[in-house]
């Protein structure tokens, strides 16, 4: 009996892959802070939602939807909340999911002991990327108007969550120039 639990647990152990990274699931959106969600990204405070459609999709979005004629569409986007003047720039993010399997390895390791080349190198990782948008909003200042203690920080919020769901929602980007 102790031999079959035996193999059954090194069975289970081979076919089994170990997570070595595991990309955040946001349902709806997050507040947070730029460099602890990526390491890449500004210190500020972020909105940061998933983003299930094709690179450079947010790009042509807002683009069209402010009209901004592929000028500064990442960098400086302008807009008003109960009529103050704010901008934000947004960062396309990808966070893969890593996972290291173990068959390969130990096929590679089996072989080498052999004394024959690895022939499993390529596939001793997986990785599923898991792609985000990242957006920061100023003040007409460059004060972080999604801290915390910000004085409008819910109607930004409140225009994000907007936003938002008006790009996952549209699918032909000009429509949005009938709906401004």
């Amino acid at each position: 009996m102790k031999n079959f639990i035996s193999l059954f647990l090194l069975f289970f152990l081979l076919q089994s892959c170990v997570p070595l990274r595991i990309a955040p699931n946001i349902k709806d959106y997050k507040i947070a802070k730029g460099k602890k969600f990526k390491r890449n990204l500004p210190k500020k405070t972020m909105f940061v939602f998933e983003d299930p459609k094709d690179a450079n999709e947010f790009y042509d979005f807002i683009n069209i939807k402010f009209g901004l004629e592929d000028y500064s569409v990442d960098v400086d986007v302008p807009f008003h909340t109960n009529d103050i003047k704010y901008g934000f720039s947004f960062y396309e993010v990808e966070i893969p999911n890593k996972t290291l399997n173990l068959v390969p390895v130990m096929a590679d390791v089996l072989l080498a002991s052999a004394e024959l080349d690895p022939i499993f190198e390529e596939i001793h990782e997986s990785r599923k990327g898991n792609f985000y948008i990242a957006i920061e909003v100023y003040d007409e200042y460059g004060n972080d108007v999604l801290l915390e203690n910000s004085s409008n920080r819910k109607e930004v919020i409140q225009f994000l969550s907007e936003l938002k769901n008006q790009y996952l929602r549209t699918n032909n980007y000009n429509e949005v120039v009938f709906k401004n």
